[in-house]
């Protein structure tokens, strides 16, 4: 199972900005996407946007649309995401997730996201 590795976590005030990193040191890795989700303690796990792989096509959850961006770096094998104006509701810890399975036409938030990494903690505070 393909090993996913998160950093770029911490703790800011609200309105403020964090560039989480995802890679993965698996020297042939491939997969039909790749994705953050997050949870917060009592919540339920939450997708939070997620990137094709080898192909065209992104998806960011509403909930924080115009504030994310995703974005995908192949050659280095990393996944970003950007996160601005950060607001109290977006601390969880955030994991960085691989869908290994197909098929390329599946919806973005549809793909079975089963090789993730330890997760990466943001705080943000008043």
């Amino acid at each position: 199972q393909v090993q996913m590795e998160e950093s770029g976590g911490g703790s800011v005030q609200a309105g403020g900005s964090l560039r989480l990193s995802c890679t993965t040191s698996e020297p042939t890795f491939s997969a039909y996407a790749v994705g953050w989700f997050r949870q917060a303690p009592g919540k339920e796990r939450e997708f939070v946007a997620a990137v094709r792989w080898n192909r065209v096509g992104s998806k960011v959850a509403d909930s924080v649309k115009g504030r994310f961006t995703i974005s995908r770096d192949e050659d280095k094998k990393t996944v970003y995401l950007q996160m601005n104006s950060l607001n109290p509701e977006d601390t969880a810890v955030y994991y960085c997730e691989a869908a290994t399975r197909g098929p390329w036409n599946t919806p973005i938030p549809a793909f079975e996201y089963t090789c993730w990494g330890q997760g990466t903690q943001v705080t943000v505070s008043l």
